[in-house]
């Protein structure tokens, strides 16, 4: 069986682009559309999130705005994506919109905080 948390961490490393042309593959690959995927995992991935509740430990990083300073936000938006000029400035513009998804809680608060002195503004949930 494929090693689960390496999946995790390659996927996690995907810009917007290529998750995007990832799901694209997996669709014509299985034969199924992303949404029924999520519609068929939703009631499963219910019972395992209440315990989860009790102790978080993984945040989705949220982006809600550039403060004012959207150049300096969109270069740091580059370094943590990675992704590329044009992407990150759509992802800034269009605030709020998710950084990082499933991250530890170290590497969402250091997240938090470059964007912050950068200038702008970051929600964990």
């Amino acid at each position: 069986m494929a090693d689960i948390n390496n999946i995790v961490d390659q996927l996690s490393a995907l810009t917007v682009l290529e998750a995007a042309e990832l799901a694209k593959a997996l669709e014509e690959k299985w034969g199924v559309s992303a949404a029924a995927a999520v519609a068929v995992a939703g009631p499963a991935g219910g019972g395992a999130a209440a315990p989860a509740a009790e102790e978080k430990t993984e945040f989705d990083v949220i982006l809600t705005g550039d403060g004012g300073k959207k150049i300096n936000v969109i270069k740091e938006v580059r370094v943590i994506t990675g992704l590329g000029l044009g992407e990150a400035k759509a992802l800034v513009e269009g605030a709020p919109k998710a950084l990082k998804e499933g991250v530890n809680k170290d590497e969402a608060e250091k997240i938090k905080k470059q964007i912050e002195e950068a200038g702008g503004t970051v929600e964990l949930k």
